[in-house]
């Protein structure tokens, strides 16, 4: 990065060399040192060797925050090389206010940004990271290649054990059928539709087609046709499975997997991610149509199988990607958790009123409802049940595939039915 005092040379006190673009200059009035030196060449191609030479720490910085989970996207990095030129720059200060203007962290991580900023531009220590594997919740999308860590794995009862620490493992599946044929061809018909804001011609019950209405009356020579009509369209309702692989939920982990793979397959519209004490998105994996080979390219995809509970974090990280986020809104969102939170409940209650707010359905299948004793008895249950639209038994297939057929039916509120109930 050359001299640490003076990181950006390249921007103030430099001639450009012969055949750039300085830039036109006023005579008669005092002007600023050229912005940026840019190669007087042909249009820009793409990599970063069409980029100026000073340009390298911004890219740099903005690679550091993507790696520590900061979501930062492509526009921001280009913003954030834009206004840093516009400000000169003239002294450190200038880029680290372009950083926050442009880049944006959450008030939340300001620290962990500044902490960043200075690490990287001013050489200071390396920022801790040993709190990151405890705290933090990672991203993973099916896209990225896997990180390359090696753990012990740890053998766990499911459903006696929960908690929050990062226990990376692997899984292998099972080959054996699945039954589940019949769900799969009743699935795109028995979600929720909505009306698309695209239509479709009719011939009854639609608006009026002026446009085509038109046009057939110029071809037809101002003769009067019978009127053309147009209706919206129903699309079926984005269904998001949330998938839990903790220790708790080892048990029933081959099943939601069989089940995931199955609604991939049969709705029009599915997103697959699974959560422990990481987020991963598992959704191309399962479209391969042969379920082994895509419950086998998911086992390699997931890192943290059988290990700890952070459902409050990865759901939290969930919602701040933005094309993550997306996936839940107007979709109907079913989560299959014991639901049991290590720890204050607190992030699982605004993560839980942040995905209402955005799904038009709202469940949550946990297998401890198979149990006819159970109640929604814990601080973290009771928290998230107002707002929740159902609280269902998520011990077996077959309890599981009946309550997704009937989410096209409305429903009493799940803080109403285990009144009731209790």
């Amino acid at each position: 990065m050359g001299d640490l005092n003076d990181p950006f040379s390249p921007f103030t006190g430099r001639r450009c060399p012969e055949g750039a673009d300085e830039g036109q200059r006023h005579t008669g009035q005092k002007s600023a040192p050229p912005l940026t030196c840019l190669p007087a060449s042909s249009p820009r191609q793409r990599g970063e060797e069409s980029l100026p030479r000073a340009a390298a720490p911004f890219l740099g910085f903005a690679r550091l925050l993507r790696d520590h989970a900061f979501p930062i996207a492509p526009e921001q990095v280009a913003g954030f090389m834009q206004a840093a030129t516009l400000l000169g720059p003239r002294s450190m200060n200038d880029i680290r206010e372009a950083a926050l203007a442009t880049l944006a962290p959450s008030p939340d991580r300001r620290a962990e940004f500044e902490t960043h900023f200075r690490f990287f531009f001013y050489g200071d220590a390396k920022p801790s990271m040993e709190g990151d594997n405890d705290d933090e919740t990672r991203v993973k999308d099916d896209r990225g290649a896997r990180e390359k860590e090696n753990q012990i794995a740890r053998q766990e009862k499911g459903g006696e054990l929960s908690s929050a620490l990062e226990q990376l493992s692997s899984r292998d599946f099972r080959r054996d059928p699945d039954g589940l044929g019949l769900f799969r061809r009743r699935l795109a018909s028995a979600l929720p539709a909505r009306r698309s804001f695209r239509t479709t011609r009719t011939r009854s019950r639609g608006t009026l087609d002026l446009r085509r209405s038109l046009s057939e009356i110029v071809s037809a020579d101002g003769d009067i046709p019978s009127p053309l009509l147009r209706r919206r369209q129903s699309v079926s309702r984005k269904l998001l499975l949330l998938i839990d692989v903790s220790g708790s939920m080892k048990l029933h982990t081959a099943d939601y997997l069989k089940l995931a793979h199955t609604a991939v397959q049969g709705a029009d519209r599915a997103e697959i991610f699974t959560f422990g004490t990481r987020l991963t998105r598992i959704t191309s994996a399962l479209r391969i149509r042969d379920r082994n080979q895509a419950l086998a390219r998911a086992a390699a995809l997931v890192d943290d199988w059988d290990g700890g509970t952070r459902m409050g974090p990865t759901l939290l990280a969930f919602l701040s990607v933005p094309r993550f986020s997306a996936f839940a809104r107007g979709a109907c969102v079913v989560i299959l958790s014991d639901g049991l939170e290590r720890g204050s409940h607190a992030e699982l209650e605004i993560a839980m009123r942040r995905l209402s707010a955005r799904a038009f359905r709202l469940s949550l299948a946990t297998p401890l409802a198979g149990d006819p004793r159970f109640q929604p008895g814990t601080a973290a249950l009771r928290a998230i049940l107002p707002v929740l639209d159902d609280l269902v038994d998520g011990s077996s297939l077959e309890s599981l595939t009946d309550f997704i057929l009937t989410l096209a039916r409305p429903a009493p509120a799940a803080a109403a039915i285990w009144k009731r109930v209790s």
